[in-house]
């Protein structure tokens, strides 16, 4: 009776497997050409200046980086603010920045994996994408083994690494659809 039972969940799982494979792929194939393309809400202006910074707190919110609950992300700064209620940083560190920058703007998370090989090969956790540049995918995440080495400039990858401890915190922070901001 036990063989009977395990057979019959096998094929029971196995035929949920298949049906979300086939699920995924009719997906795949009616979802728009663009899908992909998150845009910036915000377009910075030609000529966009750096965002003022308070020279005296290096780790201060960027003015100009938006309102509300939302991932703030400095590109010429290689560094991320949680904000949180009431316009409260709740975390800031700094990043590993990838090859490939986002356009300063506003963006949405759009997708998360919890563990994938990252486009330069690394094992990565916490991934949290929020856009797309030149067919790139750009999002946040950590290095499984913890590294924050430095890409390769010949590969264009779109992977901005974060330490394991502060991949948690945007893990649990930048869910779908979480507000990001990019400054210059």
């Amino acid at each position: 009776m036990a063989s009977s039972s395990a057979g019959i969940v096998t094929g029971l799982v196995t035929a949920a497997l298949v049906t979300v494979g086939v699920l995924a792929h009719q997906a795949s194939v009616s979802a728009p050409a663009d899908l992909d393309r998150s845009r910036a809400t915000v377009s910075p202006a030609p000529g966009a200046v750096k965002a003022p910074r308070d020279r005296r707190h290096p780790d201060a919110l960027p003015a100009g980086s938006g309102t509300g609950e939302r991932v703030v992300y400095s590109v010429d700064d290689d560094r991320v603010w949680l904000v949180g209620p009431a316009n409260k940083v709740q975390r800031t560190y700094e990043v590993t920045p990838s090859t490939v920058d986002p356009a300063p703007g506003t963006y949405r998370v759009t997708s998360r994996s919890n563990r994938v090989t990252g486009s330069d090969g690394v094992p990565v956790e916490h991934v949290v994408r929020f856009t797309s540049t030149e067919g790139v995918a750009v999002g946040f995440s950590a290095a499984v083994d913890g590294s924050t080495a430095k890409p390769d400039p010949d590969r264009r990858t779109g992977g901005i690494r974060e330490s394991c401890a502060d991949g948690d915190a945007m893990w649990t922070f930048a869910t779908i659809g979480r507000q990001v901001v990019v400054v210059p």
